[in-house]
C-alpha cells in the first residue's frame, strides 16, 4: 500500500519527527519518510524497529488521519459514574462550604465530600477519585484570605467599584491635576513566639521545628506601591501615633517627585488620630473598617513568614528587628515580587 496523502514528503516528515515530542511518532515519520527516499518496505521497517506489517498498519493510518494517525490512541476509560447534570452540584456544595451544625466540620476534606457523594447519589467514590473530580472542576488547596467576621461585603465592592471616585473626592485642592500613586500600608507585629509555616519533609512524618516561648516582639510597618514595585517599612516598638508619624515620613520619601500618594490603610486608631500630621504629598483613604481582604500588604505579611520570619528563636528585641529589617529588604529588592504579590486590579485611578 502507497502513501497516498500528498501533502507528506519525506522532507516534511523529517521536519515533524525533528518537532515531534512523542518518540513513538517520530519513530514512525522517519520510517515513512524513509519509504518515500525509496527505500524497500523491509529496509525501511527494519531500520526502524518495525516489522513489515506494522509499517504497513502506519500507512493506512495516515492515508486515513494524516500525520495524527501515527500518534498512539489513548483509551478513554471507564465512564465516570456522575452524570453531567450531576457533575454540576459538586461545585455548588463545594463554594457554598459545609454547615458545620449539619456537616459536623468546618472546611470540606475529601473524605467528607466522598460521603456527600455517597448519600445523594449513591456512588461511592475512592478519596483520590474524588480529589480528581475537584480538579477536573476547577477546585485546588489554597490559602484562605483573612475576613473580618464584622466585615461589610457591600462595601468593600463599592469600594473596588467606584476606587476612582472615592481618590478624586479625598484629593485635597493642591493635589488636583498631579499624576497619582496609589500605596497601600498596615502594621504586624513580630515577635518570639514565632511563626510555623509548610516545609517539604517525609510522609508519614511530623516534621519539628523551634518555638520560643517568651514574648518580646517588634512591629513592622509596612506600605507599598503595586504599580511601581517600590515600599517603605520602619521596625518600632509599638504601634502608635508616634510611630505612625514616622512611618508617613518613609513614605513620603519614597513616593515619586512630582505625583501625590493616596494611602489606603484600615481604621486603626493610629491612622485615624489628629495628633499626627500627614505631609503634603499624602492622602489618606480609609478602607471599609474592618476589610483586612481588601489590603495586599497582609499578603506581604504572608510572604514575608513563608519565607524568612519563621521556624526561628531571636534571643532578644535587636535580633526581631534585624529579622525584619532584613526580611522588609529582600523583599523591596524583588520589584516583580512586590507587584506580583500587591497588584489589585480595582485600585486603579482612570486618566
Amino acid at each position: 500500500m502507497e502513501i497516498t496523502r500528498t501533502e507528506l514528503s519525506a522532507t516534511e516528515l523529517w521536519r515533524a519527527a525533528a518537532r515531534s515530542r512523542d518518540a513513538d511518532a517520530a519513530r514512525r515519520m522517519l520510517v515513512l519518510a524513509l519509504v518515500l527516499e525509496g527505500k524497500s518496505r523491509k529496509e525501511a521497517a527494519e531500520s526502524c524497529g518495525m516489522g513489515r506489517q506494522t509499517l504497513r498498519d502506519r500507512v493506512v493510518r495516515t492515508n486515513a488521519e494524516g500525520l495524527t494517525g501515527l500518534s498512539d490512541r489513548v483509551p478513554p476509560g471507564p465512564a465516570f459514574r456522575l452524570t453531567p447534570e450531576q457533575m454540576a452540584e459538586p461545585s455548588e456544595i463545594v463554594e457554598a462550604g459545609p454547615d458545620p451544625a449539619v456537616d459536623h466540620v468546618v472546611r470540606w476534606r475529601r473524605v467528607d465530600l466522598r460521603r456527600v457523594i455517597a448519600a445523594r447519589w449513591g456512588v461511592t467514590f475512592h478519596e483520590r477519585t474524588v480529589g480528581k473530580l475537584l480538579h477536573r472542576l476547577g477546585f485546588a488547596r489554597l490559602s484562605v484570605r483573612s475576613k473580618h467576621a464584622r466585615s461589610d461585603p457591600a462595601a468593600q465592592a463599592e469600594l473596588g467599584e467606584n476606587f476612582s471616585q472615592h481618590v478624586q473626592a479625598a484629593l485635597p485642592e493642591q493635589a488636583q491635576g498631579k499624576p497619582i500613586e496609589v500605596w497601600f500600608a498596615d502594621e504586624t507585629r513580630v515577635g518570639q513566639q514565632g511563626t510555623l509555616t509548610r516545609l517539604w519533609a517525609r510522609k508519614g512524618t511530623r516534621p519539628r521545628a523551634p518555638r520560643d516561648c517568651r514574648y518580646a516582639w517588634a512591629t513592622l510597618f509596612g506600605a507599598v506601591c503595586p504599580e511601581r514595585g517600590v515600599g517603605a517599612g520602619l521596625v518600632m516598638p509599638f504601634a502608635d501615633t508616634q510611630a505612625m508619624t514616622a512611618h508617613l515620613a518613609e513614605i513620603s520619601a519614597a513616593v515619586a517627585p512630582g505625583t501625590h500618594a493616596v494611602l489606603v490603610l484600615d481604621g486603626a486608631g493610629w491612622h485615624a488620630s489628629a495628633t499626627f500630621k500627614v505631609p503634603a504629598t499624602i492622602t489618606l483613604l480609609p478602607a471599609p473598617h474592618p476589610s483586612p481582604e481588601l489590603n495586599p500588604v497582609e499578603n506581604v505579611w504572608q510572604y514575608l513568614r513563608q519565607n524568612w520570619l519563621s521556624l526561628q528563636v531571636w534571643d532578644d528585641y535587636p535580633a526581631i528587628v534585624e529579622a525584619c529589617c532584613q526580611a522588609w529588604t529582600r523583599f523591596l529588592a524583588q520589584p516583580d515580587i512586590v507587584r506580583s504579590v500587591t497588584t489589585r486590579a480595582w485600585a486603579r485611578v482612570n486618566g
